[in-house]
């Protein structure tokens, strides 16, 4: 129990690292910023709670390859989220 705990606190912490960083740009940016970021945003969030409910219910029998694509899934997320964030401040 304690890893899956830890693994819930590193999402989280990722996560709101993203979510910060979106509040931060959109409070600097201009209103069409503004407007970009909010869909990223909602992404990060989704993203977050989408993660954190599937480390809660571990499908039984195939952890190693649940774990692998769990984390597969969350490196891609928070990569593609990156980039959006950077190409509308770039």
């Amino acid at each position: 129990m304690a890893s899956r705990r830890n693994l819930k606190k590193s999402v989280n912490y990722i996560s709101n690292l993203l979510i910060g960083m979106c509040i931060y740009e959109g409070a600097m940016a201009d209103e069409a910023k503004r407007e970009a970021l909010k869909p990223i945003l909602l992404k990060a969030v989704n993203l977050q709670k989408d993660i954190v409910s599937r480390i809660s219910h571990t499908e039984p029998g195939n952890t190693k390859g649940f774990y692998k694509k769990l984390r597969e899934d969350f490196n891609k997320g928070v990569t593609e989220l990156f980039q959006e964030l950077e190409s509308v401040n770039g």
